[in-house]
């Protein structure tokens, strides 16, 4: 009797509404490559800005760096990395919103998953807090100038908590998730991710550590409810949430809440009409009749 080979077919990517049309494949090896290229390209964009900062008498020297400087920074991190998976994408086919899962989602199921995410995310955290005392400062808010009065406590409140969701879900699960799943199963490709998302908000050396299996469970529960909902918009609206909600401790003494209890009912808002209103994601087909 001959022996019977059984070869492994690959993953299929994130699921799709029925009848959607399938995006781009990726290469996996474009996720890696996507951040070293928006790393380089944050690299090249800090050294610009900081030319420009002192030519016009900036001090930006290591810890010095203003909060309006450290704005634009992170204004220009974010466009580096989202024009790189723009970039590569290309190198694929002619990149469309959807392939980076700006693309609409049944809204009950959508905030079913949100909710299911969120709430798994802030109980295992709770119980990790109990067991594992983490006692890390961020300073997020007094490097944004959130500290620094009212304009400045908006401003920073919306890179966190408008800026950052959306940035961050565009490139880390509309991009770099979904070009691993086209080689990995869900499993690895949002453990992967996840590591990632944890050591790129990771700020300091020493008990910091703590932080970061939190912070990357938080990265493979944002990859699971994409892979449920094919949409970053739930994703994105989780995002806000965790932000809002940590905006509104870490700015406690500035009144961050205050902050936080406007932005994120309009990114809950527009997370649920921006797919309905601007969506480029090809109709579902009809089923054929007989």
């Amino acid at each position: 009797m001959e022996p019977t080979i059984v070869t492994q077919l690959p993953p299929d990517p994130p699921e799709l509404p029925a009848g959607a049309e399938r995006a781009p494949a990726w290469p996996a090896w474009f996720a890696l490559a996507g951040f070293l290229m928006g790393l380089a390209g944050t690299l090249l964009l800090g050294l610009v800005l900081g030319v420009v900062a002192t030519v016009f008498g900036a001090d930006i020297g290591a810890g010095d760096a203003s909060p309006a400087i450290v704005v634009v920074g992170t204004v220009a991190q974010g466009l580096a990395f989202a024009a790189t998976a723009v970039f590569l994408a290309s190198r694929v086919a002619r990149p469309k919103r959807w392939h980076f899962g700006l693309r609409p989602t049944s809204l009950w199921p959508g905030l079913g998953w949100a909710a299911l995410g969120v709430l798994t995310f802030y109980i295992v955290s709770a119980a990790y807090a109990a067991i594992v005392k983490v006692d890390a400062e961020q300073d997020t808010v007094q490097q944004l100038g959130g500290d620094r009065g009212t304009l400045g406590l908006i401003v920073a409140g919306v890179m966190v908590i408008v800026v950052a969701p959306i940035v961050e879900e565009f490139f880390f699960r509309g991009f770099f998730y979904r070009a691993l799943r086209n080689r990995f199963s869900i499993a690895v490709a949002a453990i992967l991710d996840g590591l990632l998302f944890g050591l790129v908000h990771f700020q300091g050396l020493g008990e910091d550590l703590l932080i970061l299996p939190p912070l990357a469970l938080l990265g493979v529960i944002f990859c699971l409810v994409f892979e449920k909902t094919g949409s970053i918009y739930p994703v994105i609206g989780m995002h806000a949430l965790n932000n809002a909600l940590a905006y509104a401790v870490l700015a406690e003494d500035q009144g961050g809440w205050q902050v936080s209890v406007v932005a994120f009912p309009v990114m809950v808002a527009a997370c649920v009409l921006a797919p309905r209103l601007f969506s480029d994601a090809p109709a579902r087909r009809r089923p054929a009749t007989a």
